[in-house]
């Protein structure tokens, strides 16, 4: 029998990259990453190369099944020099080396674009719906737009393996939000690269674009912007039961604000203002049930006797979740607990 393989990768488009893929059959397919081979394409096509010496590698580093497709595979790939090293668009290589104590929660927001108009699903053309207030959560065809996609999406990614935890719409017209439970950096940047993916594919069909940028609709409007909050733990942070250890961690974000700016997504200073729900990008804070704070410190954290997990609030909906992993990981291990 033959097998389709979807292998798919960041490119080098500034400031955010974009997903590319290319399909390729093998016969008697086993399903297992250990199966794939390596793969080439041209890098100076997708803005990642010069255009002499053009190839470079697909190592392929998950896999999941297709339920979109007859057949099909979907292979998420990291971009390698052709001498093997990574690819300097590679933000998987961020991650210095794995460690599966470190837990995260990704909640990732975008807005479903009508290509036409350019705005969200649920905006009249030239003008706007109603205020903000009743699409959070909202049910009925005057407050939840592009449902179908979402739901479709969902489907697809359990029945793909994805650990998806649940969906939301939120709090703009046309804005929806899905979150991923992964343990380690790298499985946790696998699942929302390939979530992503299955999203904009299942969109496509539809005719409808995913925007990710952090603040499409600008930053003097009165919308949300979307973000890809982040939660995060590790193993002294689920048993301690100290308030001393989370506040240690918290001040040690303090310390390293624009190392985590640098990596938490473009254009986040539109979304990062003081207003919809954030702190400003120059500032920092933290605070117990605070979602206008840097860091929130969930309410089943403190129920729970002060073991649990932090939310770093600020990562933007477009950032590469590789990164974000590898500098929360980073700050955490240099906290003095």
């Amino acid at each position: 029998m033959k097998s389709k393989l979807e292998y798919i990768w960041l490119d080098g488009t500034e400031p955010t990259q974009q997903l590319r893929g290319k399909t390729r059959v093998k016969e008697n397919f086993s399903g297992k990453l250990e199966d794939c081979p390596i793969w080439n394409f041209d890098g100076s096509s997708t803005n990642q190369s010069a255009g002499g010496k053009s190839d470079l590698l697909l190592k392929p580093v998950f896999i999941c099944p297709d339920p979109d497709r007859k057949n099909s595979y979907v292979v998420l790939t990291e971009v390698l020099n052709p001498d093997g090293s990574p690819h300097e668009t590679s933000g998987r290589a961020h991650i210095e080396a794995e460690d599966e104590d470190f837990w995260f929660g990704f909640e990732q927001e975008y807005f479903l674009y009508d290509p036409q108009t350019r705005l969200p699903l649920g905006f009249p053309a030239g003008g706007f719906p109603e205020p903000q207030g009743p699409y959070y959560c909202g049910i009925g065809g005057s407050k939840a737009f592009g449902r179908q996609i979402v739901e479709e999406h969902f489907d697809i990614c359990l029945e793909a393996g994805l650990n998806v935890e649940g969906i939301n719409a939120e709090v703009a017209a046309g804005q929806w939000e899905f979150q991923i439970f992964a343990k380690g950096a790298h499985n946790a940047g696998d699942q929302i690269w390939m979530a992503r993916y299955f999203l904009e594919r299942t969109a496509e069909k539809y005719g409808v674009d995913v925007e990710w940028h952090p603040k499409p609709l600008g930053k003097d409007l009165d919308w949300n912007g979307s973000g890809m909050h982040a939660n995060f733990s590790n193993g002294l942070m689920r048993t301690c039961g100290d308030e001393k250890v989370f506040t240690a961690i918290c001040e040690e974000f303090g310390k390293h604000i624009p190392e985590h700016i640098a990596v938490y997504g473009a254009g986040n200073d539109q979304r990062l203002t003081g207003k919809h729900e954030t702190q400003s990008i120059d500032q920092f804070s933290y605070g117990a049930y605070d979602r206008g704070a840097s860091i929130r410190i969930p309410t089943n954290t403190i129920e729970d006797g002060w073991k649990g997990r932090l939310e770093d609030r600020r990562p933007a909906s477009n950032g590469d979740p590789y990164k974000i992993a590898a500098r929360i990981i980073k700050t955490v291990k240099g906290a003095s607990v």
